[in-house]
């Protein structure tokens, strides 16, 4: 009997190491928190498999829609920036009003009627409040139109919402577009103007370029995102009647 008991285990260990089945816990594959799954489950169906598999696609898919990256010192401009013309030509989308100013005095001074008709341009489409656009921001946007020479469409300018950390919020963001030109081109010539400290996204489904100022270092992004206008991170301060939109 005890001969019979030690061929039987002899034979398993033998089997055991023959398969790659020891007592030795294998590491089961981290969550995506990293927290660790425990033991080893059940074998799953196929269908369960699948529809992880398509889950787990999905879920890429959402979180590779913004790709971006910080701008290194060497791609940055070294030659500092000559000064704009001041002239702005500004379209509001949301608002149908225009308006052809410059936000310089001739002796190169900032002109403040200006400086606030342009934040009043870059107002809230939302709740229709204003707040001074940063000046720095202004004079980038009027390199802009040197450039191209055509009015530039306002999608949104400040916005009074509930999530403060935005440039938006900060007054030193705006989102353009400029009618027969290629949001690409824009992005590509924004990028000259950057000797530390702009932000400039480009969103190919809604066809906006995104172009901020903000403390170093540069930041550039793609989102290919649908529009989200109404979204909820966008929504006024508490005690707003939101206005719904449309683009």
């Amino acid at each position: 009997m005890t001969r019979t008991r030690s061929l039987t285990l002899a034979l398993t260990v033998t089997l055991g190491f023959a398969f790659g089945s020891t007592s030795v816990a294998v590491a089961q594959p981290d969550s995506e928190d990293g927290a660790d799954e425990g033991p080893a489950s059940p074998p799953e169906p196929a269908v369960a498999k699948a529809a992880k598999r398509g889950a787990s696609k999905q879920k890429r898919r959402r979180k590779s829609r913004v790709v971006g990256h910080v701008v290194p010192e060497g791609q940055l401009r070294i030659q500092p920036l000559d000064r704009p013309s001041g002239r702005l030509v500004l379209y509001g989308l949301n608002t149908g009003e225009s308006a052809d100013l410059n936000i310089y005095n001739p002796d190169g001074s900032y002109n403040v009627e200006q400086l606030e008709l342009a934040s009043n341009m870059l107002r809230c489409k939302r709740t229709d409040t204003s707040k001074p656009i940063e000046p720095r921001l202004l004079a980038l946007l009027s390199h802009v139109y040197d450039h191209f020479g055509k009015r530039l469409e306002v999608v949104s300018g400040y916005r009074n919402q509930r999530k403060q950390t935005s440039y938006h919020f900060k007054g030193s963001a705006s989102d353009i577009r400029i009618s027969g030109v290629p949001p690409k081109k824009i992005v590509a010539f924004a990028s000259t103007l950057d000797e530390g400290g702009m932000g400039i996204g480009i969103y190919p489904r809604a066809r906006f370029v995104h172009i901020d100022v903000r403390p170093p270092p540069s930041y550039r992004w793609i989102d290919n995102a649908r529009p989200r206008a109404n979204s909820p991170d966008k929504l006024p301060p508490r005690g707003w009647k939101r206005k719904k939109l449309q683009s």
